[in-house]
């Protein structure tokens, strides 16, 4: 399109107004030697092409365009300088003065006076002089609508680039002026309100965000950074992370715009950007017994449901491998996996580890506050590893967020919506804590809705082969060496072994044997020590008293692993037997897993 077809209305006015104020016809041709308006006998050529449209061809158009002067054709019809066809007598004009129409020093038209007949050529011979001059003014009024469209034009393209800009950002655009007024909002920003855009633009801040820190920003003209915001209506509750920067214009303030996320968003980039393996699945836990295939098959079927599920069993059954596996076998696979091993950070941290705290909740904290545990998992699913390990009251804090779904940081005075999946684990008996009061009953109801037992390895043995070549795989390949497979002598010894660690001590011990063999085969001789004390095994009793004498150091055997060598286990070991405290260490020395010795200020003879 040319510069004159962009306001051809406008020309057409344009010839009007002149022929209208001369008394002769008016002409006006483009660049490319279109009719763009006419009058009179013209007005039947508007939209055809003068001249063939070659500016060369030696008609007075083309001299106007290339030369950029004005030309005054007194005598048309036999001037072969106006039309190189003038023996034809076909031409009509009988005399023209032309101009040209500059833009940027170039030619983009011509204004031509035209007449037709005696009394137009008089008066446009007589008074030659003066309709050029206004015709020179007519040609300036026509450049500066044609600048003006130009800008109009350079403002439009400018603004749909930076509206595409804008529409292209993940983030939440919105900008208000110096009064508090939204003046521009993208998409992200209609879908992070849940308000269409037409509802917003044009009114006041204060009534979308209420107390919105940009408001303040206005006043002051200083941003900030990363600031979280929360806002509460009647129908929905925002928790943003917003960024403000103040718009200048001449050292005053001319309006702020905002950069606006979801909080549930920057967690889930923050946990990808420090989350390790999250690709665990159900193929991970490797085994063909029963009672594996039948717990992965529970698994399987409750990972997309919205209730808690509680993993128990001894520690190193993998616990954790079988929470992750559920995570990512749900609809939730695409959030957050947070896991927190309850009993390995202080009491005093883990709560604000958990739930976060507000600004300035207590002296060291940081001042802008933390995101807890619990705010991070929002959307996907949090592990609570070791729960039998939180203090009781945690535990009522942890209650009030699964029958809630809502969580309060310490310090802080709203509590913040979450959407998670609870998975707990424990290798302790929650029920006998609930008995002795260390654990609320309510609480391990609420966990235990949907419980998934891990067995230990010694009630899965013929698991053990799948499980060693499963590591001898993995480490051979992070260690860079040759071994392909195990002598029989030591699957033996694996199989025999009972394995207190479980499937956490197998992967120990297959990577030590991967480390120190030198053959492409592990030997005997680079198995742990504690496995080859068991090489030796005994033979099957003979006689019933030794039968039951084995028996029972079996089942010490497991009560210690279960409760542990304290002497308060003890105590609930004997309970559990219902046995007196002397006659547990009495057995206990008796089966080789004791001394006699006793606590300090215990005597058996005044405890029975």
């Amino acid at each position: 399109m040319t510069f004159l077809q962009g306001i051809q209305e406008l020309v057409q006015q344009v010839a009007d107004a002149i022929s209208a104020a001369l008394k002769v016809e008016a002409e006006i041709v483009d660049e490319t030697m279109t009719v763009m308006a006419g009058t009179g006998e013209c007005r039947k050529r508007v939209n055809t092409i003068e001249e063939g449209g070659k500016k060369e061809a030696g008609y007075v158009y083309g001299r106007v365009l290339i030369t950029k002067q004005a030309f005054v054709v007194e005598d048309a019809r036999n001037d072969p300088m106006y039309d190189p066809l003038v023996d034809t007598g076909e031409l009509e004009e009988v005399a023209e003065i032309c101009c040209p129409i500059l833009y940027k020093e170039k030619a983009i038209g011509v204004i031509g006076l035209l007449a037709f007949n005696q009394e137009q050529h008089s008066r446009l011979i007589k008074n030659k002089q003066q309709m050029l001059n206004f015709l020179w003014r007519m040609s300036e009024l026509i450049t500066g609508k044609v600048a003006e469209k130009e800008a109009a034009n350079q403002l439009l393209l400018t603004k749909n680039k930076l509206n595409t800009i804008l529409e292209s950002i993940q983030d939440g655009i919105l900008a208000i002026d110096h009064c508090g007024t939204v003046t521009h909002c993208n998409s992200t920003v209609e879908l992070l309100l849940d308000t269409p855009k037409d509802q917003m633009v044009g009114k006041p801040l204060k009534w979308i965000l209420p107390e919105s820190p940009m408001l303040s920003v206005l006043e002051s003209g200083k941003g900030y950074t990363e600031k979280e915001e929360i806002y509460q209506t009647p129908k929905q509750h925002f928790h943003f992370v917003v960024t403000a920067t103040p718009i200048f214009n001449q050292n005053h303030i001319y309006g702020v715009v905002a950069s606006i996320r979801k909080m549930s968003d920057v967690r889930k980039l923050a946990y990808s950007l420090t989350a390790g393996e999250l690709d665990l699945s159900f193929a991970e836990v490797k085994g063909k017994s029963n009672v594996i295939k039948s717990l992965k098959q529970q698994a399987m079927k409750v990972s997309n449901s919205h209730s808690n599920i509680l993993l128990t069993g001894e520690s190193g059954t993998g616990k954790g491998v079988f929470a992750m596996a559920i995570h990512n076998a749900s609809n939730r696979a695409s959030g957050p996996f947070i896991s927190v091993n309850c009993g390995s950070i202080p009491e005093t941290l883990l709560e604000s580890e958990l739930f976060g705290y507000a600004k300035g909740a207590f002296t060291g904290a940081n001042k802008e506050g933390k995101i807890g545990k619990f705010e991070m998992a929002d959307g996907g699913t949090i592990f609570l590893d070791e729960i039998g390990d939180l203090p009781l009251h945690l535990q009522v804090k942890l209650l009030h967020v699964l029958q809630h779904k809502k969580v309060e940081r310490v310090g802080g005075g709203q509590p913040l919506p979450v959407d998670i999946k609870v998975i707990a684990a424990t290798n302790q008996n929650l029920e006998k804590m609930v008995k002795e009061g260390e654990f609320r009953a309510d609480l391990y109801f609420r966990l235990n809705v949907i419980p998934l037992y891990l067995p230990p390895l010694r009630e899965r043995k013929v698991d053990i082969p799948i499980l060693m070549n499963h590591f001898l795989s993995k480490h051979t390949a992070s260690l860079r060496k040759n071994i392909y497979g195990f002598d029989p002598h030591v699957i033996e010894l694996f199989q025999n072994y009972n394995w207190p660690g479980n499937v956490r001590e197998l992967e120990n011990a297959v990577e030590y044997a991967v480390n120190m063999e030198q053959s492409n085969r592990i030997t005997v001789q680079s198995v742990p020590g504690r496995i080859l004390e068991q090489k030796n095994i005994p033979s099957e009793p003979s006689s019933l008293k030794a039968m039951l004498s084995l028996h029972e150091k079996k089942i010490l055997q497991d009560m210690l692993r279960k409760y542990g060598h304290s002497v308060k286990a003890k105590k609930q070991i004997a309970a559990r037997l219902n046995i007196s405290l002397a006659t547990l260490y009495r057995k206990l020395e008796e089966s080789g897993l004791q001394s006699a010795s006793f606590p300090a200020g215990y005597s058996p003879f005044t405890h029975t």
